[in-house]
């Protein structure tokens, strides 16, 4: 039985050998080893934690009328109160002060959201005018290539077959620019 014992802490030092701790030398290292932890049981659910609630002392007065002096009671059964009220009040303070600057700091993020809103509304709409004056130039063009290939009408081809027969007769090319539209149809 004592045999046995010894050979069962030889396998578990034998254990240890093979599994070494792993050096964490980063942060980036500690993050790996929990993800690895993490993917080892992937069917076991992950609890992630609330943010904690802000303390609500809004039961502590603005202002407290009675606060007693250092040296009042001094020597008494009375310190003790005054260490109490003293912490009280400090407490209150903070609490004030930490409540004002994340107001401020609150109104601050606003701001940036709202300007950041405005920016990016300014820029979509710089590029909303751009894309509608490109279609808009390209509704021209289209336009412009629709006049000319429209079908002419007797008199407009009557005329561009004189000016071909005029051109074919002179046999120069005087005319060209002026002829353009009646070679195209």
């Amino acid at each position: 039985m004592y045999e046995r014992a010894t050979e069962d802490k030889k396998t578990k030092e034998g254990d240890d050998e093979n599994e070494k701790k792993p050096s964490i030398k980063k942060y980036s290292d500690l993050q790996r080893l929990k993800l690895e932890k993490l993917m080892k049981n992937y069917d076991k659910a992950i609890v992630i934690p609330e943010r904690p609630k802000e303390k609500n002392m809004s039961h502590v007065p603005e202002f407290i009328r009675n606060v007693m002096g250092s040296s009042a009671g001094a020597g008494s059964g009375e310190f003790h109160v005054y260490r109490h009220l003293r912490r009280k009040e400090y407490a209150r303070q903070k609490f004030i002060q930490q409540k004002s600057e994340k107001e401020i700091l609150d109104e601050a993020y606003k701001r940036k959201l709202e300007e950041n809103a405005r920016l990016a509304e300014e820029r979509t709409a710089k590029k909303r005018a751009k894309r509608l004056k490109k279609k808009e130039k390209q509704k021209a063009r289209g336009k412009k290539l629709n006049i000319k290939n429209e079908p002419m009408n007797e008199s407009e081809q009557s005329e561009c077959e004189d000016d071909q027969d005029k051109e074919k007769l002179q046999g120069s090319n005087d005319n060209h620019g002026v002829n353009q539209e009646c070679e195209k149809t």
